[in-house]
């Protein structure tokens, strides 16, 4: 009897780490098309929920970052090749916004570089590198 509870055991904790696998990867589909959605529609205060706590807490937006925001409409949002694993709890994407000025209608792109961790505790993914900073000119490194 108890050889046959360590293959049962083996083959159920390898179930469970694709579930795990598999509720991960779910997950940071539908939060990247979520976050990417909340961008279009130009709810930067929306977006600000993505990113981590922590992140937020060391980083809050200020009221001049906020206006910022509020200046700008996003025309674009291409994530290229989507997200590329760092390790198995961290993805990266380079996305390519399209944003047009508000006031003066000019059109330019900013380069967002994203680092995405999942938060096992939450059962979520996290935005750690804060909203894309739109003064930034794309030319620069």
């Amino acid at each position: 009897m108890h050889r046959l509870r360590l293959p049962i055991v083996i083959i159920a904790m390898i179930i469970l780490a694709g579930c795990a696998s598999n509720q991960r990867r779910d997950s940071l589909t539908s939060t990247l098309n979520a976050y990417a959605a909340t961008l279009r529609w130009g709810s930067f205060g929306h977006a600000e929920g993505f990113i981590d706590p922590a992140y937020r807490k060391v980083h809050p937006l200020t009221p001049l970052q906020m206006a910022r925001y509020q200046q700008v409409r996003v025309v674009g949002y291409d994530d290229g090749d989507g997200p590329v694993p760092v390790n198995q709890t961290e993805v990266q994407q380079v996305v390519k916004i399209g944003i047009i000025n508000r006031h003066t209608q000019s059109e330019r792109f900013v380069i967002d570089h994203q680092l995405w961790k999942w938060d096992a505790k939450a059962g979520r993914w996290w935005l750690e590198t804060g909203l894309p900073d739109i003064t930034r000119d794309p030319q620069q490194p």
